[in-house]
């Protein structure tokens, strides 16, 4: 069945977000609806993987700071990214944890590549990379987390559209000291959340199969067929 392919345009609360993806990827896991794909925007919050050093927590009072399962350090989410849940199955996918985040980081290129940016990869960091123009240094410019639960996916990945910068200043991001976050917007590629979605949506069907529009899953009972 096509991956059913789902926008919210208002912000979605973090926790909200949180309980509609598991619900949707329980009633997978039960052959009770088919996967999807979520692209949303939350109001601005701290996320800490299941690896978050509390030291890199540099402003706990600055936004909420949410402790959720998926793999990986802190995390900022705000307006002007755009977040994509993937809610996919994988037990027809190859059971293939590996291959899953190397489509995911591939997803991410192809549609950088959209925009005339050049996304990279790093040994021993996660995310997509970008050089920066004047070859100082690089910044990262999306980030990638997964959760799998009965080999049905939740989670996803974050891409800085137009974001505030200024909002990652609070954590260390990802771990990561050494180097920076940056966005479309930033390396001079004005695009509108609509046209991002647009190759996202193009991108996506060529690595993992067509789509279907349907309605967001707020709430989260809208998520689960029972």
């Amino acid at each position: 069945m096509p991956t059913q392919w789902m926008i919210s345009d208002d912000l979605v609360d973090y926790d909200a977000a949180l309980a509609a993806q598991e619900a949707r990827a329980a009633a997978i896991a039960e052959h009770r609806a088919d996967e999807a794909v979520w692209l949303l925007e939350h109001p601005p919050v701290y996320t800490a993987g299941t690896s978050a050093d509390p030291a890199d927590l540099v402003d706990p009072e600055r936004f909420p700071v949410i402790h959720v399962g998926r793999g990986g350090q802190y995390t900022y989410h705000g307006p002007g990214q755009r977040v994509a849940y993937l809610m996919m199955d994988l037990r027809e996918r190859g059971r293939d944890v590996r291959a899953y985040v190397e489509a995911l980081e591939g997803w991410i290129i192809d549609t950088l590549d959209a925009f005339n940016v050049r996304g990279e990869l790093r040994d021993g960091r996660v995310g997509v990379w970008v050089v920066r123009p004047d070859g100082s240094g690089e910044d990262k410019i999306a980030a990638i987390g997964v959760r799998i639960r009965r080999w049905v996916t939740y989670h996803g990945i974050s891409l800085n559209v137009e974001p505030d910068l200024s909002h990652f200043s609070g954590i260390v991001p990802c771990g990561v000291r050494e180097h920076g976050v940056t966005s479309l917007a930033a390396l001079g590629r004005i695009a509108s959340m609509e046209e991002v979605d647009m190759v996202l949506r193009d991108t996506f069907e060529r690595r993992f199969g067509t789509t279907l529009t349907a309605a967001p899953p707020v709430p989260a009972s809208v998520l689960d067929p029972a």
